[in-house]
């Protein structure tokens, strides 16, 4: 029986490395150390890696004085077959488009506009039947964390799930600016839907029923797709709401670096604390990856790259003896 423990270095170390399997079977197997699968197990279901963690490490990576912007949005962590999995819900999954089993996961990425790095400062798991909270709950929980901490953004940036009342009043009682899309079917000045109205380029003036005054623009994408941009900024310009938007993105290449790159959602423990601990970890190792990624100023493929070109050289050796 090993003797040795299993530690967030090593867990971290171990999402970073491998590209194919993720269970505490495949460390034990490849573990330096000599960790047994059932330490993994244990220590995994043991420990206790918490949002504020991620904090620690990120506080000292970002600039305060940069402008900057608040990107949150959610993504589904698929578990097809996991039936007797803690914190698995049947959700709605915006890039299945359909409803799938998994665990829904909020996020609040911190976006330089200057630098144009992305550092994820906090994220929440979703799960109410045990905390009672929904998603916009832990939005305005993580917004208000985010000013406690000495952040000031140009902006919050969502998309149209978060653009509630609630949750603008929330920003606007905060002192700050928000960008986020609005459904087509949205109420504005004296009962219109946005749909109907004639929004100009240059944005329009309307009254958000239950808020105030704001400023909608009109994107009619390739596909035909419209959408409908909405801001409380006081003047703002197209130009200046399309880079916004655009910077938004990062939190997409964020959602997919942490699912094809960490295995988030590869964990198969059945405990919400272990499945819990290993969501935490594969953040916490998605961001040693990026920040070396900074420092040494090299792309994911070539991080990628120098994991496996030595376990190639190896094993081309061993072919040609």
């Amino acid at each position: 029986m090993s003797k040795h423990k299993c530690s967030k270095e090593i867990y971290k170390s171990f999402l970073q490395a491998t590209s194919v399997r993720y269970s505490g079977l495949a460390l034990s197997e490849v573990s330096p150390q000599g960790l047994s699968h059932d330490s993994v197990s244990r220590w995994l279901q043991s420990t206790h890696f918490k949002p504020s963690d991620i904090w620690k490490e990120a506080k000292d990576f970002i600039d305060k004085k940069e402008p900057c912007i608040l990107i949150a949005d959610d993504s589904i962590l698929s578990k097809p077959r996991s039936k007797k999995i803690d914190l698995v819900h049947y959700q709605y999954s915006g890039n299945a488009h359909d409803v799938i089993a998994g665990i829904g996961l909020v996020n609040l990425l911190w976006h330089g506009c200057d630098s144009s790095t992305s550092v994820p400062i906090d994220y929440r798991i979703y799960d109410k039947p045990t905390d009672g909270k929904t998603k916009n709950t832990h939005f305005c929980e993580m917004l208000k964390m985010a000013k406690n901490r000495g952040i000031c953004p140009d902006a919050v940036v969502t998309d149209s799930w978060y653009s509630s009342l609630k949750n603008l009043k929330t920003i606007r009682s905060m002192g700050w600016y928000w960008v986020t899309g609005l459904r087509k079917n949205r109420k504005v000045n004296r009962g219109v839907s946005i749909a109907d109205l004639d929004i100009p380029d240059e944005g329009l003036k309307v009254h958000l029923r239950g808020y105030g005054w704001i400023w909608v623009f009109r994107f009619v994408a390739s596909s035909r797709r419209t959408d409908y941009i909405a801001t409380n900024f006081e003047s703002p310009t197209r130009d200046q709401v399309v880079a916004i938007m655009k910077a938004r993105w990062a939190v997409e290449v964020y959602h997919r670096e942490l699912k094809q790159t960490c295995g988030i959602e590869r964990c198969q423990a059945r405990t919400g604390r272990a499945q819990r601990n290993h969501i935490g970890l594969a953040i916490a190792a998605w961001f040693s990856q990026h920040r070396r990624r900074c420092l040494e100023k090299i792309t994911l493929y070539e991080q990628n790259w120098r994991i496996i070109k030595q376990a190639i050289t190896v094993k081309m050796q061993a072919l040609l003896i």
